[in-house]
């Protein structure tokens, strides 16, 4: 049974401050919302779960926009967690102007944030956990992984600052995607000699042997009652990142291995079947039709972020947000080997409700010092919200390309659909922290090189199938890369080789040629070799020469539904 009073109240709380302005807006905004309020819950059953995930490395609060365009495809169309703006007000009960709809949606983003302010934090989140432990003291802490990517400080570090933290929160289990860009080695010595707690993944195999190399699950008893823990780690990690990091290493949803774990664990005592995923939804989804006895799929790398559990059979998938924005609390009833009844919580960590947890915050402070005159250099300013999410568009990447086009003197820029990223509110300034909240990966390479226009469709339709095939297993769960001085249009609901069209030279006006050779710059490749600058020097290099810069909407991408 899933309540949805809890999320209710925060939503009818703010109601009635929405129509307020400046100063006092802001005031009623954060007293009408409290840290007891969002940390109430009725405790229930005997079992606690807390589920974080897609940290991404972010440390202090931050402000991080959610998707104006999340397409379902196929029988996921129109369903959670693909519901947007007014539709996902509708879906789940949210009035327009509140604290949850700045939390969960996209509209009125600029106005709302700087009414309800920033979210995240690891301090604030250990404050919610250390609450919900103090009421549940024996609840198991997940982490579904990109944990140890996407800041300055976890770069220049090896992850050892988000390490300590998560070691520090009290951590129980952990499964990757990101973390394996660091390379095996620095992530093989992490988890013999800094980590505190397993990293699971049971499709995590020597390619060679064909044989696992980590552990699939962990066991723990809590209220009574053993809970098992089975990792799953991103199927497709030797595509959608360099595979030369972590040679050897292959990966794949591996469905009937879950399967028969399932039945292993439940014959060794499990009451409780808890998959950690960092499958993306739609691949949990599927897999949840497919694979019987898992009770949560916590599910993870999509960065859905959903008020309710969606349920398929007997098995809840529990999407729990990124960047820090949620933490998700699911109390289960288990009486006679199984689960009664599921109650659930996603917890909106509002940075100026919640209060830091002192030790954390000294943590963070600690960690950040030795790179905080780097952090807050000022490289220019804003007139546009910066953001990244959707399926299609993003200020940040199309900065990006036009840096990668002026500074790089290239005819068309590619930037991968990378979905993480802090966002910047328009009249602020840009810091180094900003460029490397949405640039900081171990493959920064700014390559320079030709392509055909026939090359350019096919990386455009390769790119296409990852994201909107019908089949969520062939799926990867990113977004579409970004373009720049270039336009097309695309039909997603058509087959590969024919969802992209009318493929447009911005400068001339006139139609790629596949025949031409263009020259492109891009970032982010995943062949070994790649030469060029580091992507955060490109930005910041034209961030400097424009002084403020400007995004206008880009209307250069034309989606069709047919």
């Amino acid at each position: 049974m899933i309540h949805r009073r809890h999320f209710l109240q925060a939503a009818i709380a703010t109601a009635a401050i929405t129509g307020a302005s400046g100063a006092w807006a802001r005031l009623a905004a954060r007293q009408a919302l409290s840290q007891d309020q969002l940390l109430q819950f009725d405790t229930f059953g005997n079992v606690s779960l807390i589920h974080v995930t897609d940290l991404h490395a972010q440390t202090v609060p931050i402000w991080f926009r959610e998707p104006e365009v999340n397409l379902g495809i196929g029988s996921a169309a129109g369903q959670p967690p693909h519901l947007v703006g007014e539709a996902f007000r509708g879906h789940f009960g949210i009035e327009k102007g509140s604290a949850w709809d700045h939390a969960l949606t996209y509209e009125d983003f600029v106005a709302l944030a700087r009414e309800y302010g920033r979210m995240g934090g690891l301090d604030r989140i250990a404050t919610v956990v250390k609450s919900i432990r103090a009421d549940r003291p024996e609840a198991l802490l997940l982490d579904g992984g990109d944990t140890w990517q996407g800041s300055l400080p976890a770069l220049r570090t090896g992850a050892a600052d988000m390490v300590r933290a998560m070691n520090a929160l009290g951590t129980d289990a952990m499964t990757a995607h990101w973390e394996f860009t660091l390379g095996t080695e620095r992530v093989d010595e992490i988890i013999a000699s800094e980590l505190s707690f397993p990293l699971l993944g049971q499709n995590i195999f020597d390619a060679e042997w064909d044989e696992p190399l980590y552990p699939a699950y962990e066991m723990f008893e809590r209220g009574g009652v053993q809970v098992a823990v089975i990792g799953q780690a991103l199927p497709v990690l030797a595509i959608a990142n360099p595979s030369w990091m972590f040679p050897g290493l292959s990966f794949g949803i591996r469905e009937e291995r879950i399967a028969r774990l399932v039945q292993e664990v439940r014959g060794a005592g499990a009451e409780v079947v808890v998959l950690l995923s960092h499958n993306g939804f739609d691949v949990d989804r599927k897999l949840a039709g497919r694979v019987e006895g898992i009770d949560v799929i916590l599910t993870g790398h999509t960065h859905d972020a959903l008020p309710e559990p969606v349920q398929v059979g007997r098995t809840h998938l529990i999407a729990s947000g990124s960047h820090g924005k949620f933490v998700s609390r699911i109390d289960l009833d288990v009486r006679d080997g199984e689960v009664k009844e599921l109650r659930h919580k996603l917890i909106p960590i509002f940075a100026d409700v919640i209060a830091p947890d002192p030790e954390m915050s000294a943590l963070i402070e600690e960690t950040r010092a030795p790179f905080a005159e780097e952090l807050g250099e000022v490289l220019g300013q804003t007139d546009t919200l910066l953001y990244r999410r959707g399926n299609f568009n993003g200020t940040w990447d199309d900065l990006i390309c036009q840096a990668l086009l002026s500074e790089r003197d290239a005819e068309i820029a590619l930037s991968p659909g990378f979905r993480w990223g802090a966002s910047v509110l328009p009249g602020q300034d840009i810091t180094r922290e900003d460029v490397f909240n949405a640039t900081a990966i171990t493959y920064p390479e700014a390559y320079r090189t030709e392509m055909t226009g026939e090359t350019l469709k096919l990386v455009l339709e390769d790119v296409a199938d990852n994201i909107f095939n019908t089949d969520p297993y062939y799926q990867q769960g990113g977004d579409m890369v970004r373009v720049g001085g270039m336009g097309y249009r695309i039909d997603v609901n058509r087959k590969i080789g024919s969802r992209i069209s009318d493929m447009t030279h911005l400068a001339t006006g006139e139609p790629i040629d596949p025949a031409r050779n263009y020259v492109v710059a891009g970032w982010a490749s995943v062949n070994e070799g790649t030469e060029g600058p580091p992507i955060w020097e490109v930005v910041e290099n034209h961030i400097r020469h424009k002084g403020v810069v400007s995004v206008t909407p880009n209307e250069d991408v034309i989606v069709d539904m047919t």
